[in-house]
């Protein structure tokens, strides 16, 4: 039970609940069926809302049928730019952070296959689609612009949310002049799209003024701001229910235009408007990851320490917006250099607007940046472990701060150690299986950055002894419905069993953005906090109470636990919380919290979690397929709330970096501008089958500048090394660098006649 600190200074001492592996709060709520999911809502005159997309890339819709479609049994409305009511601002502005420009019905202008180009509201979801069907759009069709030589480039104002799209440190010219060697490779990444396995969901109903909306949600009290502006009403004015999430991954963090036509619609026709998009509408409006094709020149003097590194990003984005992957910027902070360059070039395209999926910018990044930095350790004939530990820095090399904290050499040396790395042959090509299939071995460097939100949260304690903590937090699948109740707890010195735990409401204290790898300490950080507060009210009280035994005791005095306070130097005299509240004729105390990161660490470190990932495939000798037989990763993330679901995550996000390399690839066709892939049949994602072996390790790290709690997020950081690792594996095997994502087999069966013809 945990065992709480009244009066916390500097690093806090965290109770017995973080650290420890509980199983999933809601859990059995999820398996049996009873967690409600924003589609499960079924409000009392529920609309069902379907929405027509454009058949075409780029051009104009010139005639919709809505006769034929409002004359179909059971559809009661039809919207188009002919009639559709406006937002208070314009879909093309961007008031909020993280906005992007949206098609809101607001004219006749396709820009992209799958654009919303008219909603039809019905009885019943068949009705509502057959009325888009009876819709028959007509097209003034213009040439589409897709793939990298026919997107028109352009040099951006900034990548990702506001970074500058080129940095540079030190004299890049110069020390090229002093290099003995150069490595150079060009590697392209796809368009990924996210495809949880919920989809984008919303049921929108007034009441006068006031909306109510179920639909899943990353950043609640960032959303509920958001659509307050779009539509012109107070935020108080909307309630946001998103208790459950299946899946965001970036993508739940932002309203989209479908949404927003779902709420018009509702107050439109004055009832509760359903819009739950298909799988092949997630692959339009609602975000995905840019194509990037990047190039890494390395230079090395003759032992093989890097004098320069220049990296540039062609990243796609929208015709209409701006969001380019920040893809160069990995090697701002992974590897020691005295000169690096990084570049960002955009390439507008006719498809939706990019946005964050999992690790932006450092996934795409580091799939390139480790393929180089192989490709170097092999210029040198080193092993590549080794040619990492050479080129090791012990500074940020993109500021020249000091790190908050490291662990990177203790995650190379763990994870080579599980993985067996110390019998890896040097040259590619030397290792079999008993069958038969070549054999092939990889590492790849997992950074990710350690933010931090501002968030809040409120606990209470009542005289019955019962307590709770609240927050507007969102679980998506990571853990948060119990991590953060390990927080809250230890904060109000309970057992984590025995508190009541609320997030996923906009009428809680805002918890922040579930995104970025921070929201466990953000989020975490104020429950803590919330729930420190309230124990503090209740001690004063008792140490305020000449009929308490902990009378006069002083803050440094007095410990929580197991719902009752003490005295350090005699813990059997104390009492419990509702003795305390009850003689003091108080029904119950509410503490309110916030989340701590000096700025003055923010100023002076940089923040990051670190890892190492090795990896393992096997290939087919005759067909060139590519299986991953193992991955081992070693990851230090500061202090760890709970690791099986840290643990899980670390896996999930390996199992990502494998469906980045081996799988994920959404194809348009070049001459239409449409997605070709839009499922689950053509959208390849890993299955059991391909995932055979995932095995994590946590690495002991304490970061005491990250934040108060010393904690940094695991959500994303198993992603970024990967995809190097795989690749580089993939080339130790048969001798071909892979220079495309996801890799195929057409591509090695070329190198390798490549290679043979000399």
């Amino acid at each position: 039970m945990a065992d709480t600190p009244i009066a916390p200074a500097g690093h806090v001492r965290l109770g017995s609940n973080s650290g420890q592996s509980m199983t999933r709060r809601e859990g059995v709520a999820k398996v049996t069926g009873k967690a409600n999911y924003a589609a499960d809502n079924k409000p009392e005159g529920l609309l069902h809302a379907v929405y027509l997309e454009s058949g075409i890339a780029r051009g104009k819709v010139v005639s919709l049928n809505t006769e034929a479609a409002l004359a179909h049994p059971g559809v009661v409305h039809v919207m188009t730019p002919e009639n559709a009511p406006s937002l208070a601002v314009s879909p093309d502005e961007k008031p909020m952070p993280f906005s992007a420009r949206m098609e809101v019905l607001q004219n006749n202008r396709v820009r992209y296959a799958g654009q919303p180009i008219a909603l039809v509201l019905a009885e019943t979801l068949e009705a509502a689609t057959e009325g888009t069907r009876l819709l028959a759009p007509e097209y003034e069709e213009e040439p589409a612009r897709i793939g990298f030589e026919n997107g028109e480039t352009y040099d951006p104002e900034y990548v990702t949310t506001g970074n500058p799209p080129a940095r540079q440190v030190g004299d890049l010219e110069a020390e090229r002049q002093r290099a003995a060697h150069t490595v150079e490779v060009t590697v392209d990444t796809p368009l990924q799209y996210h495809n949880a396995m919920e989809p984008h969901v919303i049921i929108a109903q007034w009441d006068g003024d006031k909306l109510t909306i179920d639909m899943p949600n990353q950043a609640i009290g960032l959303a509920r701001a958001g659509i307050a502006t779009y539509l012109g009403i107070d935020p108080e004015n909307v309630t946001l229910r998103s208790p459950y999430l299946g899946g965001g991954f970036g993508s739940k963090a932002v309203v989209f235009g479908p949404q927003y036509l779902a709420m018009l619609a509702a107050r439109e026709v004055g009832r509760p408007v359903k819009l739950v998009l298909r799988r092949d509408q997630m692959f339009g409006p609602v975000q995905h990851r840019s194509a990037t094709r990047q190039t890494v020149r390395i230079d090395l003097d003759e032992e093989g320490r890097i004098l320069a590194l220049d990296h540039h990003s062609l990243s796609s984005t929208s015709s209409f917006d701006d969001w380019l992957e920040s893809a160069a910027n990995a090697s701002l902070s992974i590897y020691a250099s005295p000169a690096i360059k990084v570049s960002h070039t955009g390439l507008r395209v006719d498809t939706g607007t990019p946005g964050a999926v999992r690790a932006p910018g450092l996934a795409s990044g580091t799939a390139a940046l480790e393929v180089a930095i192989d490709a170097a350790a092999y210029r040198m004939k080193q092993d590549p472990l080794d040619f990492r530990l050479l080129n090791y820095a012990e500074t940020d090399p993109g500021t020249g701060k000091p790190f908050s904290a490291k662990a990177l050499r203790e995650c190379y040396a763990e994870g080579a150690a599980r993985f067996g790395w110390k019998d890896r042959p040097l040259e590619p090509g030397q290792m079999r299986d008993a069958d038969g299939y070549l054999t092939g071995w990889g590492v790849g460097t997992a950074l990710f950055h350690a933010p931090f939100f501002p968030a809040k949260a409120s606990a209470v304690i009542r005289s019955d002894g019962s307590v709770a903590a609240q927050t507007s937090g969102a679980d998506m699948g990571q853990g948060a419905w119990t991590a953060l109740a390990q927080m809250a707890a230890d904060g109000l010195g309970m057992p984590a069993d025995e508190i009541e735990f609320e997030i996923g409401h906009s009428g809680l204290p805002d918890g922040s953005v579930a995104g970025g790898s921070a929201h466990t300490a953000s989020a975490g950080g104020a429950l803590f906090a919330a729930g420190s507060d309230a124990v503090r009210q209740v001690a004063e009280i008792a140490m305020n109470d000449p009929e308490s035994p902990l009378y006069g005791a002083g803050n440094e005095g007095v410990r929580a636990s197991g719902g009752r306070l003490h005295r350090i130097d005699d813990p059997a005299r104390g009492e419990t919380y509702a003795e305390i509240l009850t003689r003091a004729g108080v029904a119950e105390v509410q503490g309110q919290g916030r989340g701590r990161r000096e700025k003055s660490a923010a100023e002076q470190y940089a923040m990051y979690s670190h890892g190492a990932v090795f990896a393992e495939v096997k290939i087919d000798p005759d067909l060139y397929q590519v299986r991953v037989s193992r991955l081992v990763g070693a990851f230090a993330a500061g202090r760890i709330i709970n690791p099986r679901l840290a643990k899980s995550q670390l896996n999930g996000g390996m199992i990502w970096g494998l469906s980045f390399a081996l799988h994920e690839e959404g194809i348009h066709d070049l001459r239409s501008g449409r997605p070709i892939n839009n499922d689950l049949a053509g959208y390849h994602v890993p299955v059991l089958a391909d995932v055979p072996s995932v095995e994590s390790i946590l690495v002991e790290e304490h970061d005491p500048h990250a934040n108060a709690l010393g904690i940094k997020g695991v959500g994303e950081i198993g992603i970024t090394g990967t995809v190097g690792a795989i690749a580089n594996a993939v080339w130790h095997a048969t001798g071909v660098r892979p220079q495309r994502y996801p890799i195929h087999i057409k591509d090695l069966l070329e190198g390798e006649l490549a290679r043979q013809r000399g």
